[in-house]
């Protein structure tokens, strides 16, 4: 499966950004999804992750309240609805997919839990 990450873009402060993340050449079901994101420098971070059910997510501490994690199976489509964005927010958002049962409530949070990777959208909040 291909992963392509798109909706990044410039926002202000306290602005709203969704990012998609579609895949291509296998449908999501069966797949646990993640986003992380990565500063210049810096090493992948958790952000999100939902279960190849659907029913469990998981997010990072820092993001809890103000980001919401989706999927929509008839486009096999990973939505990441950002909200009340900070200047640390700032990063490439990369999403991520493994293998699992179809009905799996499992949610990864680390990267060595995703086998495929997207390329990557990048966002910038400023101040």
């Amino acid at each position: 499966v291909q992963l392509q990450a798109s909706g990044g873009g410039v926002v202000q402060a306290g602005g709203s950004l969704r990012l998609s993340c579609a895949t291509s050449g296998r449908v999501i079901g069966g797949f646990s999804m993640g986003w992380f994101h990565q500063a210049p420098g810096q090493e992948r971070v958790f952000v999100a992750s939902i279960s190849a059910s659907g029913k469990s997510t998981r997010y990072a501490d820092s993001v809890k309240g103000r980001f919401l994690i989706s999927r929509d199976g008839a486009k096999n489509t990973v939505y990441l609805q950002m909200n009340s964005l900070k200047p640390e927010d700032t990063a490439v958002y990369r999403c991520a997919a493994t293998p699992t049962s179809y009905y799996s409530d499992d949610t990864g949070y680390t990267v060595g839990q995703y086998t495929m990777w997207g390329q990557g959208t990048q966002v910038t909040v400023s101040s």
